[in-house]
């Protein structure tokens, strides 16, 4: 199985969370890019390849529920976990129908709630990579099947 890189690429305009959340993850391990202008957040996506981002919702110039969305468009794969201020039921449903994994509340009250959020998210990723390689290990033992057999070659196709 593919090893997950434990990136997290977190997009917010509070240079202050920014420093918090990176100090706290990185002491779990796991390497953060903070991005603090919303308008190079998909540019620092593809440059890092990141598989995990938390995203504040409420920046200016391009708020977060925009890049969920283009984000989303991109790669539906991608575990996206808001973080906002804006508490409101509003808030949570636009952030999970757009396919928000998480929502964080700031002030963070606990910053383990935001490890557990990442931890979460990459969890999620490796169950999906255990998926496909039990699939591979499945479509191997058929495929010679498939040669031998007219019927299962007619439903392999």
């Amino acid at each position: 199985m593919a090893q997950v890189r434990k990136l997290v690429l977190h997009i917010d305009d509070d240079p202050d969370f920014l420093k918090l959340a990176a100090y706290h993850l990185q002491k779990e391990g796991y390497e953060v890019v903070s991005v603090q202008d919303p308008q190079k957040a998909m540019d620092s996506l593809l440059r890092s390849g990141a598989r995990v981002v938390l995203l504040d919702i409420d920046m200016p110039g391009k708020d977060g529920l925009t890049l969920l969305r283009e984000i989303k468009l991109r790669d539906s794969g991608i575990q996206v976990t808001m973080c906002t201020g804006m508490v409101s039921m509003q808030t949570v449903l636009r952030s999970t129908s757009l396919g928000a994994e998480g929502l964080l509340f700031k002030p963070l009250s606990d910053v383990k709630k935001l490890s557990e959020a990442v931890s979460i998210s990459f969890r999620k990723i490796e169950k999906w990579w255990e998926s496909l390689a039990e699939w591979k290990a499945i479509n191997a033992s058929i495929r010679p099947l498939a040669t031998s057999s007219p019927t299962v070659a007619a439903l392999s196709k």
